[in-house]
């Protein structure tokens, strides 16, 4: 058995490794060993993670997929929870979240004896519910955010994100030199709709 542990923040601004002690402190109160590491800065709200998903491929069947909390694992709609359930479940990985006392037993118990069966049984029960608070957690937050900002628009004190004018400057310079916009996009990072505003700035 390996246990892969699977660290997600948001953003780039947020540290995805912040609970690494944590993770490390619960494996070595059970004597077990993490593997391997798998961090990504991405939304928990979208299924296209490539870190998540290149440890699913990784995985073998009985391995342990270590989490701090199950929204780090899924924000998502239901379908989309759906769809990685289905994925973790046909690859045979056991979910182990510190937030969940009942997937603890998960990695310890062979998941082919009767106990096993009845903790994966209830697990998948209590992974349900606690995804589906996350999403709903989540919505929640977009809501009070939209209706802030259509409050403060109401105002007239919201100003939106503040310009990255270094950034920018960069992309008309690039635009200046015969650039592509798909060529910009992969040296900034930055979206379509970046490039097209700056190029219509510049004509």
């Amino acid at each position: 058995m390996f246990v892969r542990a699977y660290l997600r923040a948001s953003t780039s601004e947020q540290d995805a490794t912040r609970a690494r002690e944590a993770l490390e402190a619960f494996a070595s109160e059970r004597s077990l060993h993490i593997a391997s590491w798998y961090v990504e800065n991405e939304s928990g709200s979208k299924l296209a993670r490539p870190e998540l998903f290149r440890l699913l491929k990784d995985a073998r069947k009985g391995d342990v997929l270590l989490i701090e909390q199950v929204d780090r694992l899924s924000r998502l709609t239901s379908g989309d929870w759906d769809q990685l359930k289905a994925e973790i479940k046909a690859r045979g990985i056991r979910v182990v979240a510190l937030d969940l006392p009942t997937s603890w037993q998960m990695a310890t118990t062979n998941p082919d004896d009767f106990t096993g069966r009845m903790f994966a049984a209830i697990n998948e029960m209590m992974l349900d519910m606690l995804a589906a608070v996350a999403r709903k957690d989540y919505e929640d937050r977009r809501r009070r955010q939209a209706e802030g900002q259509a409050n403060a628009k109401a105002a007239g004190v919201y100003k939106g994100r503040p310009e990255d004018v270094k950034r920018n400057a960069g992309i008309a310079d690039m635009l200046a030199r015969g650039m592509s916009w798909s060529q910009i996009q992969d040296a900034t990072g930055c979206s379509r709709a970046t490039v097209a505003k700056i190029a219509k700035r510049a004509a």
